[in-house]
C-alpha cells in the first residue's frame, strides 16, 4: 500500500472540524483513502452515492444522518446530490463536534460554490492529486516512469507502458464524455478534447486567448470557458507573474500547463522514455512535471509564480511566504547550464535560495545562494523550511 501524504492531515482535519472535503480527479485515489481513513475512525458509515442502495437510504437524509451523529459518515461522490448541504448544515448546527462527515467528490465549480456558502465556517477542503516524488520517492528508471506515466494510479501502476498510455487515453475520453456533463457543462466533447490538445502543443507557454481563438476557430470569450473547465476539474493550471513593481516592464499574462505529465502524454502521442526524450516538448514537459511537484509541496504555505520581463530575465518559479522568497529554476539536463537571463532574474528578485532543479544525481553549487538540486530528492521534500 502506498501511504498518501495526505492521510495525516485529513484524520488531523477530521479532529477540528465538523466537516472535511477531500476533492479531486476521478482515478486520483479518494475512495482508496477515505476507506482507510474510515478504517481507523471505529464505527465511520461508509456511502457511495453512486450505488442505489446507498443512495436510497438517504431519501430523508436528516432522518437517517441524525441517527449516526456519533459517528464519521463518509459520503462518496458528493457531488451528484447537491441538496444534501443545506440538511448537512442543519445536522452540524444541531449536534456540533468534529469529525461528522467527509465528503468526497470530483471538482466542479458548482460543487465548491454550494459546500462552500452551506458549510461556511464548518468545513476544511483537501485536494488530492495523483501520485507524487514524495508518495513513490522514486529514482532513476522509477523517476523517468513516473515522468512518462504520470501519477495517477492505474497508469502508475500499469504492467507496460502501452497498458499505461491506453488507461490514460480511456481516462481523457471519459473525462470529455461522461465526466464534464454530469457537472451540468455542455461542450461537444470532440471540442474539448481537440482545444485540450491544442493547450498540450503550448504547455508551458504564456496563455493568449487572442492567438488561441484564432486558431481554434472561436472567439476569445469561448478559449477561456473551455481553459476554465479544464481547470475547474484539476486537469490544467495557470501560473500567475511575478509581479512586484521593480521598475521593469514585467509580462503579465499566466502561463498554463496540463497539471498531469501522463495525460500530457497521452494528448501529444508519447508513448515512451524514448519517444519522450527526443519530442520537442520534453523540455516543457519537464518543467512543468517538476512545478506539480512543487506544487503539492509548497502550496498553500508559499504563493508561487514565475518571473519574466521584456529584457528577456526569467525565472521559472517564484516563491513567496511572508517575507521570505525562493528561486527555483528548471532544466532538463544532466550538466544544466543557466543563461544570463536566469543571473538577471535572481538580482531582480533576490530569493534567499535559489535552486536550479534537473535530472542530476547529486547537488551541488553554481554559486553563492545557487545549488543544483537533484529532482529524484524532490521525493525527501524540498529544503524551503
Amino acid at each position: 500500500m502506498i501511504v498518501r501524504s495526505l492521510e495525516q492531515p485529513l484524520l488531523d482535519s477530521l479532529a477540528r472540524f465538523p466537516a472535511v472535503a477531500l476533492l479531486g480527479p476521478r482515478q486520483a485515489g479518494k475512495t482508496t483513502l477515505a476507506r482507510i481513513i474510515a478504517r481507523r475512525v471505529p464505527g465511520s458509515v461508509y456511502l457511495d452515492l453512486e450505488r442505489h442502495a446507498d443512495l436510497a437510504k438517504l431519501g430523508d437524509a436528516e432522518l437517517f444522518l441524525s441517527r449516526l451523529a456519533d459517528r464519521l459518515v463518509v459520503l462518496d461522490e458528493i457531488q451528484r446530490l447537491p441538496e444534501l448541504f443545506p440538511q448537512l448544515r442543519s445536522l452540524i448546527d444541531r449536534a456540533r463536534r468534529p469529525g461528522r462527515f467527509l465528503l468526497l467528490g470530483s471538482a466542479s465549480p458548482a460543487l465548491l460554490r454550494q459546500a462552500s456558502e452551506s458549510l461556511a465556517g464548518r468545513i476544511i477542503f483537501h485536494e488530492l492529486g495523483p501520485f507524487d516524488v514524495r508518495e513513490l520517492k522514486p529514482e532513476g528508471a522509477a523517476l523517468a516512469r513516473l515522468w512518462l506515466r504520470g501519477g495517477y494510479p492505474s497508469s502508475w501502476l500499469a504492467a507496460t507502458d502501452e497498458a499505461s498510455f491506453e488507461w490514460r487515453e480511456a481516462f481523457i475520453a471519459t473525462h470529455l464524455e461522461r465526466d464534464i456533463p454530469a457537472f451540468g457543462i455542455r461542450v461537444p466533447a470532440a471540442t474539448l478534447r481537440r482545444f485540450w490538445q491544442m493547450l498540450a502543443h503550448v504547455h508551458g507557454q504564456l496563455w493568449n486567448a487572442s492567438r488561441l481563438a484564432s486558431a481554434f476557430g472561436a472567439a476569445p470569450p469561448t478559449v477561456q470557458r473551455y481553459l476554465e473547465i479544464l481547470e475547474a476539474t484539476y486537469m490544467l493550471r495557470r501560473l500567475p507573474p511575478w509581479t512586484a513593481n521593480l521598475g521593469k516592464r514585467l509580462t503579465k499574462s499566466p502561463k498554463v500547463y496540463l497539471r498531469d505529465s501522463g495525460l500530457l502524454h497521452a494528448l501529444l502521442d508519447i508513448r515512451s522514455a524514448d519517444d519522450l526524450y527526443g519530442h520537442p516538448a520534453g523540455g516543457a514537459s519537464w518543467e512543468g512535471w517538476v512545478l506539480e511537484q512543487l506544487m503539492r509541496q509548497l502550496v498553500p504555505s508559499w504563493q508561487l509564480a514565475f518571473y519574466r520581463t521584456a529584457a528577456g530575465a526569467e525565472l521559472d518559479v517564484v516563491a513567496e511566504k511572508g517575507r521570505r522568497r525562493l528561486g527555483f529554476e528548471i532544466k532538463l539536463s544532466s550538466a544544466p547550464a543557466v543563461s544570463k537571463g536566469f543571473w538577471q532574474a535572481v538580482a531582480d528578485v533576490r530569493p534567499e535560495k535559489t535552486w536550479v532543479i534537473a535530472p542530476v544525481e547529486s547537488g551541488y553549487p553554481l554559486a553563492k545562494h545557487v545549488d543544483v538540486f537533484p529532482a529524484h530528492a524532490l521525493g525527501k521534500g524540498i529544503p524551503a523550511g
